[in-house]
Order: C-alpha cells, then structure tokens, then sequence
C-alpha cells in the first residue's frame, strides 16, 4: 500500500468536512423532500457553495480556486451527501468539483481564464456531454459528429444521460472529428469541447427517471451546433485522451458520495432502531436488526478507506486506476446496502416520503449504475491487475 494510504483524515481535512456539515445544515430533510417532490434543482443550495468558494476546491487558485486536491473534494463530496442531501446535492455540484479537469491539464492559458472563474464563481454551471444512446459505454464508437467548417465545427448527434443540462450554460461535449473507418485506433479521431449551449440549436429533453429529481437527466439533439475553434480543447483528434483525465477523479468523488448517502441511512437506521419499540423492546436489541447494520458500518468503512487511498495515489501522480474503480464498485454496493437496511429497519415508515430513507434508497441505485457500470469495473480489474484476456 505504501505511503500514500491515509488511515484517517487530517486534521485540515476534519475541519473542511466541518465546514461543508456545517454549510448543510442550513438544508435540510424538509429542503430536500420538496427539491425532490418538485423536481426542482437545488438552486439555493449551489449559491451557497459557490458563495462560499467551495465549488472550485480542486481547481487553481489562480482562477479563484481553493487549489486543493481530489483527497478534499472526496471529503467534501461525502460530507455533502451524508448531510442528507445524497444525490440530489452532490450532483448539483459535481460537475463543477471535477469535469473541468481536461481544462485545467490541456487548455490554453486564455481558455482557462476565459472557461474557469465564472465555473468557479458560480455564474456559469457546465454539463458532461459523453454517453450516447447507441454507443453506451463503449466511448469510442461515438457518431455525434463535428465537421471542420472554417474556423468553427458543425455538431450534429445525440447524448443521453446528460445531467444538469436543463440549467447548463456550457457543455464539455466529445464528438467525433474524424469518421471512425478513417482512423488507425478506434481512440484517435475524437475531439473535446467546450461551448456554450446553445438551445437554438440543441434540443433538451427532461428524462423522467426514478430518484434525484432534483437534478434533471437529458436526452440531447444536436442540429447544426456552431463551436468555434478556440473553444476546441487540446489538438483535434486527441479527445479520447483528454478525456481520461477526468475518469480516475469522477469515479473516486462517486465513491465517496455513496459511502455518504450509506452514512446517512445508517446513522438515521440506527436512530430507528434505538427509539422504536415493538412487543416491548427497542428494535434495536435483536439482534435480526443489529447484524445487518453492524455490518453495512464495517462495508462502508472499508469502502472509504479504498476510496481515501484512491485519493491519495491520484493526487501523488500515481497510477490509481484499479483503485478508482474498486472504490467505486465497493463503495455503491455499500452504500446501496446501508439505504436498503435503513428502509427495511423502518418497515412500513421505511416506505414513506417523511422518514427520507425511501429517497435515500431510490439515489443510491446511481453509483451502481453511473459512471460505469460493476460488470465493466470487474472487467477492468480482472484484465489490468489480475492479467486476465480481455472479455470485451
């Protein structure tokens, strides 16, 4: 393991979770059951980050950022979904916390500053336009395409599952630049943006989808897109590339915010237990309630000690990408486990709106899900740390 497995956090890092708990507490389960029964996004709450300088924690500060790195955006990120906020919260800020990575490692000095402080300032709020509907995750067989036309690029295609893109001024968008029979790898040819979003030329239609209705998921329909070429980010056909860089980072902020959504539904199951009586007695002392919680407490510790020491090999420039993924594959199923044994704990209030564990439950099916899915890490895992053939 090294030197770079943090066994507990540092007392900077206890104080910037004190801070982020403290911010939360201002939104609480009653904000958070209306953003979620109004499909609302949580426009109050990201104010209040970005006013208090938090939406650039892992971004230079000579852009207005905190200049901090993917180790206090995980802390952060997870105290952010433990407050009760789950999802709803952290991916109303997620993007910002993490998806601009390709601008800060590959952009021009004027890209920077002309892309970064209005990011950071909260003035502008950016999507991650990736997956589309035909091609999943199989990233390089993208078809939206954008055609050289001058100075700028004619984008044309689709993205599915793009969040935040109902109130998204910009857009990191990957196209293909060169068509894919064209090109010696199926990675060359790709190409990065970021533009602004243009509703004139792209159609954004709501998914209605089963939690985090707070935070709005998208179909997009590119039709003529004008991007200029100073908008383009690195060298054409390097997008793949580019890309890659903000991968490790998401995958490792996901974890730490299902290891927070599984924090809270233990913390509000073992409140449960303790205070509800049945045939005389705390639920709490049998021990058919007690194991199950016990051992989503011990899943959910591992898990955010994987994820911590993700941290750390990212931020010390080490190769992570096993850890990324495991962290997130452990930290979902863990958190999902915590959010299940809450609702269970509850019984039939488990089920009810007013007792939030239901919306817990409903959110943590995302890291299971987003941004990989389990079979594909386990895929990566076997193929690049156990040396087995690839299977895809």
């Amino acid at each position: 393991m090294g030197d770079f497995v943090q066994y507990s956090l540092t007392d900077a890092q206890q104080e910037l979770r004190a801070q982020i708990l403290k911010l939360c507490a201002d939104f609480g389960d009653e904000y958070w059951l209306k953003i979620d029964q109004e499909a609302r996004f949580p426009e109050e709450f990201y104010k209040a980050v970005a006013s208090a300088g938090w939406l650039g924690i892992a971004m230079p500060e000579e852009f207005g950022g905190t200049g901090l790195g993917i180790s206090e955006a995980t802390v952060m990120m997870q105290a952010v979904a433990e407050s009760g906020a789950c999802m709803s919260g952290a991916s109303a800020i997620h993007m910002n916390i993490f998806g601009l990575n390709p601008v800060v490692v590959f952009g021009t000095p004027a890209q920077k500053q002309r892309f970064l402080p209005p990011l950071i300032a909260g003035q502008e709020k950016a999507c991650f336009g990736v997956t589309e509907p035909n091609t999943g995750l199989n990233t390089t067989e993208l078809k939206t395409r954008a055609e050289k036309r001058g100075d700028r690029y004619i984008i044309n295609g689709q993205k599915i599952w793009i969040s935040t893109a109902q109130v998204a001024d910009r857009i990191l968008l990957l196209a293909r630049t060169t068509p894919l029979d064209q090109v010696k790898r199926k990675t060359d040819g790709l190409t990065l943006f970021y533009t602004k979003l243009d509703r004139a030329k792209v159609e954004v239609r709501l998914i209605h989808k089963m939690g985090r209705h707070g935070v709005d998921s998208n179909m997009l329909f590119f039709d003529g897109l004008e991007v200029p070429e100073e908008d383009r980010i690195g060298a054409e056909g390097e997008g793949f590339r580019l890309i890659l860089h903000g991968l490790n980072p998401e995958r490792i902020l996901i974890a730490g915010e299902a290891v927070g959504i599984g924090q809270a539904a233990l913390s509000r199951a073992a409140n449960y237990a303790r205070t509800r009586e049945v045939f005389g007695r705390p639920i709490g002392q049998n021990q058919g309630i007690q194991h199950p919680l016990a051992r989503c407490w011990a899943q959910l510790e591992a898990a955010g000690l994987l994820t911590m020491k993700a941290a750390a090999l990212y931020d010390a420039g080490r190769e992570c990408g096993a850890e990324s993924n495991a962290a997130k594959y452990l930290a979902a199923e863990a958190g999902f486990a915590a959010a299940e044994a809450a609702v269970l704990t509850h019984g039939g209030m488990g089920y009810a709106q007013e007792y939030q564990v239901e919306r817990y439950f409903r959110e943590s099916m995302i890291p299971r899900i987003a941004p990989v899915s389990r079979e594909l890490i386990l895929s990566h895992i076997a193929e690049k740390v156990l040396g087995q053939p690839k299977s895809y």
